[in-house]
């Protein structure tokens, strides 16, 4: 009897060990879900003065993070337009990527989609936004380049 109440403690006790370590993983990628929202919640909008958590376009459970091992993480972040017709939806989710590429200290992959039903054309762009080459070759536009700079530069204080 005492054997077997001793494994059932041996048990409970490496069921809460457990816990413990996925409670330490768990609060880990909410902290590094809030770094990245630091890091785009500053993106301005590209037809107005305001700020996409202004607009809240972005928001902090717009932001989930899963650690991949070897000290990568996956960013999954969803927006959502001001719009269902919003023609920058695109440009949005370019200014993202190139603000998360400069400034995030930490490996990464990223995924960003549109919030499911927020866009009329949301498959699209999701598609386009994710598309490595189609990012780089609209980066060497100029023109699209300087206003993705202005979106994602920080304002001078």
């Amino acid at each position: 009897m005492e054997l077997v109440s001793g494994l059932l403690n041996r048990i409970w006790l490496l069921a809460g060990l457990s816990d413990a370590t996925d409670a330490k993983r768990s609060k880990k990628m909410e902290e590094k879900a809030l770094e990245v929202y630091d890091v785009i919640r500053t993106i301005r909008d590209p037809e107005k003065p305001n700020t996409l958590e202004e607009l809240d376009v972005v928001t902090e459970k717009c932001v989930e993070v899963q650690d991949l091992g070897d000290d990568e993480y996956l960013i999954i972040i969803k927006f959502s337009p001001t719009v269902p017709h919003c023609s920058l939806a695109t440009l949005i989710g370019l200014c993202l990527q190139v603000k998360l590429q400069r400034c995030l200290p930490f490996k990464h992959k990223l995924e960003i989609y549109i919030t499911e039903g927020t866009h009329s054309t949301e498959e699209d762009i999701n598609k386009q936004i994710n598309d490595k080459e189609r990012v780089a070759a609209a980066m060497e536009n100029p023109n699209l380049r300087e206003i993705v700079e202005q979106c994602v530069t920080e304002p001078d204080d």
